[in-house]
């Protein structure tokens, strides 16, 4: 009897699992990943075509991320395929557009470059908000969150420890990926 129950709610539970994780991709953790990282990872696709002479260091901030944490992997998206992510480089200073965790859109300003910042740490730091990190100003060149605020000497564009696991909890847990939108102007 009570396994009769069981498998009259088992077709109700399958599509609430379906329903939580309905547009995610997930990939399997590469044998080099890190043993206590058992859960796959979730896919950030990214648009690098409008980034003009940044999409070196976009591509170097993806790598980045990617070495750093194993709970999300960012990659390029494919020839037709709509990218979680857009980067459009201006004149401007870099900004995110947040529209979730894992979604939005990164203006590369030249601004900041112009200025002297490293523009593979300029790309690392956006791509961290759109891995849900604040902002973390002041702060030391060890804190890529601490964006401008570390000066144009710093060139580290590496997430320190702390900032490795909030990424690494915001996507190990399936209801984080309904952020709410947020704007970040460095």
């Amino acid at each position: 009897m009570r396994s009769s129950k069981f498998v009259r709610a088992l077709p109700a539970a399958v599509m609430a699992v379906l329903a939580l994780t309905a547009g995610q991709a997930v990939a399997a953790p590469s044998s080099a990943a890190p043993a206590e990282h058992t859960a796959a990872a979730r896919v950030v696709t990214y648009d690098a075509s409008g980034a003009a002479e940044f999409k070196d260091a976009v591509s170097k901030g993806a790598a980045i991320w990617n070495e750093s944490v194993a709970n999300v992997e960012l990659k390029p998206a494919a020839s037709g395929q709509q990218a979680n992510v857009r980067i459009i480089a201006d004149n401007g200073w870099p900004r995110t557009l947040s529209t979730g965790l894992g979604r939005g859109t990164i203006y590369f300003g030249r601004q900041a470059v112009d200025e002297g910042y490293n523009t593979v740490r300029i790309s690392s730091h956006e791509l961290g908000h759109i891995l849900g990190l604040p902002d973390m100003k002041p702060g030391p060149c060890s804190s890529l969150m601490s964006g401008s605020t570390a000066g144009t000497s710093c060139t580290n564009p590496y997430p320190n420890t702390a900032e490795k696991a909030e990424v690494e909890d915001s996507f190990g847990l399936v209801g984080a990926v309904t952020a709410a939108p947020r704007m970040y102007r460095d």
